[in-house]
């Protein structure tokens, strides 16, 4: 049983890889930011979501329609002013084949918040797990999104993205060409 006044598994983690990444830095060694290989035209890393409600929706299983991966946390403020925003979009959308895919960085022991945050949103939610994303590299900035295309294509990377929320005109220039 864990001490009320210790840190706990996941504030030691946490400590542990900013002490890690502080060495690194110090020893000129390159932090892996954000995946380099990521090519609009290209397909898609693919990604799975555990939904808060026991689903799997994989990114593959959703080819045919436009998928906006976006990843966030509940302790990001930026990330809770996108979110409404976010939700109002993919609801006018959904009937036009716009699929959204939320990932949230919170820990497991943040679940209950992520519950009240989903539960006003119009898209599936899960936990990610770890800062890690497969091909979409270590997610070490939020909110930061993608947008793949029907055919599984990359068609928007965040970490390119001049502005780093979303906003009515941004999505109508980043999603909307490919939803027609």
């Amino acid at each position: 049983m864990r001490s009320k006044a210790g840190p706990s598994c996941a504030a030691r983690r946490t400590w542990l890889r900013s002490v890690a990444a502080l060495g690194a830095a110090a020893a000129g060694l390159p932090l892996a930011a954000h995946a380099g290989g990521l090519k609009l035209g290209e397909p898609a890393p693919p990604l799975v979501l555990h939904t808060l409600d026991a689903r799997r929706i994989a990114t593959r299983d959703l080819l045919g329609q436009v998928v906006i991966v976006t990843f966030w946390a509940t302790w990001c403020d930026p990330c809770r002013e996108e979110l409404p925003l976010l939700s109002a979009y993919a609801a006018r959308h959904r009937r036009q084949g716009l699929a959204v895919l939320g990932f949230s960085l919170d820990d497991a022991e943040n679940l209950p918040k992520v519950r009240r945050v989903a539960a006003g949103l119009s898209f599936p939610v899960g936990l990610l797990g770890s800062a890690w994303a497969g091909g979409y590299g270590r997610i070490w900035r939020i909110p930061v999104s993608f947008v793949i295309d029907r055919h599984g294509l990359l068609r928007y990377d965040g970490w390119q993205a001049e502005q780093r929320t979303w906003t009515e005109a941004s999505l109508r220039q980043a999603v909307s060409p490919w939803l027609l």
